[in-house]
């Protein structure tokens, strides 16, 4: 049976819902990670902006497992991993700078940087198939 253009984006829609809610929790779990890698550069407290992405979190993983706001969920996400990546570039580069970091951890901070683009596309990909 074919599956319902409704249901389309079902499954990706839930596999990013899955890993958003899982990395919001994880910001009041392990604050302290999340604040390290705030960019030096914005005003306040980093623990507000750890707390603060990590309710949109949360809060963008619940509207892409809801099948009514899916659509606006997957731009959310979209918008979302747009806004979070210059915390990953501010840890690529804390990661690449420190003497202590392993070769491994180095390489694989510089290699998980690119993997933000396939996030973006599949959240995008979800809001269309929602649309339909």
């Amino acid at each position: 049976m074919a599956e319902n253009t409704s249901d389309a984006g079902r499954r990706p829609a839930l596999a990013l819902s899955l890993l958003l809610f899982g990395a919001g929790v994880m910001h009041f779990v392990t604050p302290k990670f999340f604040d390290s890698i705030v960019p030096r550069s914005l005003p306040g407290k980093a623990r507000d902006y750890t707390y603060a992405s990590g309710v949109a979190e949360i809060g963008v993983a619940a509207a892409l497992a809801v099948p009514r706001t899916r659509g606006v969920g997957g731009r959310l996400a979209a918008l979302l991993f747009i806004a979070v990546l210059p915390a990953n570039v501010q840890f690529t580069v804390d990661t690449v700078n420190n003497k202590k970091a392993s070769q491994a951890m180095k390489i694989g901070s510089v290699a998980r940087l690119p993997l933000q683009i396939p996030l973006i596309t599949q959240a995008l990909k979800v809001a269309r198939s929602s649309r339909r």
